[in-house]
């Protein structure tokens, strides 16, 4: 997917053009991966453009900064103010959003401490990350060769630059064998996730998926579908999975801000289910692309309205996004 960017770059404060929002090759960052993200997506509905658990993403975004002992300079209520002003800086009705809290220039070797900690919020559009017909027909996958990390090792709960390039490695490997995308296994080879996504297996009508003790990133679209799956009667448990499960499957599908939720119709080339988009994965799309899009209610406080004159947020919406894991 070709990737150009234009408009305006939120950094430390003041709102840049895209072509200007630079940092020095020195940064602590480019050499020793300092640096936690986001990824959240605001969509456009019929009540207007509105950001999906935008509260929860930036929880999230702290909580990876408080692990690796980064101080930002302003606090979560006014970085998401920034996301929202970057937002509208840039005319969006849907985009992409990319907040980042990094270790810039000051000093090079391993100790991060003389380095500042810069933030910088990045928007951009972006459309279906596996393809315009994933999320109706799957995609093809395979397990990795690649685990991901042991305890104790980097920490999972964190969304760190550093963390990714373990999904580098999974999925050039997956691309380079003719499939989507990979499935790493947990360090002691139980299922974990995908190189950026949450995974879900689907046996006799319950919704199984790993916890977090299986090295996986606690995905705000995976706590979604749980709470979906659950207000629709569902049941789902999660517990340490193994491989063979995915094979012997009824249905699998990954979630995820850039995926959202994409079936998964084969792993290793073995079919899943019917080799297509399932039921229960389909309800569970349908499900959530209308809490997204404004066509059923956000009993959850889930959307956050970005322009002014638009529906405000929901009440009580900040705790229920606290609630995200």
């Amino acid at each position: 997917m070709a990737f150009t960017g234009s408009g305006k770059i939120w950094m430390n404060g003041s709102l840049v053009d895209w072509a200007d929002a630079t940092i020095h090759v020195a940064s602590h960052v480019i050499h020793y991966g300092s640096g936690v993200f986001e990824g959240a997506r605001c969509y456009a509905s019929p009540r207007g453009s509105a950001c999906f658990r935008l509260d929860a993403h930036m929880r999230r975004l702290y909580d990876s900064a408080k692990i690796y002992r980064m101080e930002p300079k302003v606090d979560q209520p006014t970085l998401t103010e920034a996301v929202l002003a970057t937002i509208r800086a840039n005319a969006f009705k849907a985009c992409y959003i990319r907040p980042i809290i990094y270790r810039g220039y000051n000093a090079l070797g391993v100790n991060p401490f003389p380095c500042p900690v810069d933030i910088a919020i990045l928007t951009w559009e972006w459309g279906a990350y596996l393809g315009n017909d994933a999320l109706e027909n799957g995609v093809d996958v395979r397990i990795s060769s690649w685990s991901r990390v042991a305890p104790n090792t980097f920490p999972t709960l964190a969304k760190t630059a550093a963390n990714y390039a373990n999904s580098q490695l999974i999925k050039m490997e997956a691309i380079t064998e003719g499939y989507s995308e990979g499935i790493a296994l947990d360090s002691f080879g139980y299922l974990s996730e995908g190189s950026g996504q949450n995974l879900f297996v689907i046996r006799d009508d319950v919704l199984y998926t790993p916890p977090l003790t299986a090295a996986i990133l606690p995905g705000i679209t995976r706590n979604s579908v749980i709470t979906l799956a659950r207000d629709h009667g569902f049941k789902v448990q999660e517990e340490m999975l193994p491989r063979e499960l995915l094979y012997i499957a009824d249905e699998a599908f990954f979630a995820g801000t850039a995926v959202e939720i994409t079936p998964i119709r084969s792993v290793d080339k073995i079919p899943i289910g019917n080799g297509r988009r399932g039921p229960i994965t389909e309800a569970m799309q349908q499900a959530f692309f209308d809490v997204i899009h404004g066509e059923a209610p956000d009993r959850h406080g889930w959307l956050t309205y970005v322009y002014p004159g638009e529906p405000l947020q929901a009440a009580g919406a900040g705790a229920a996004s606290a609630q995200a894991k």
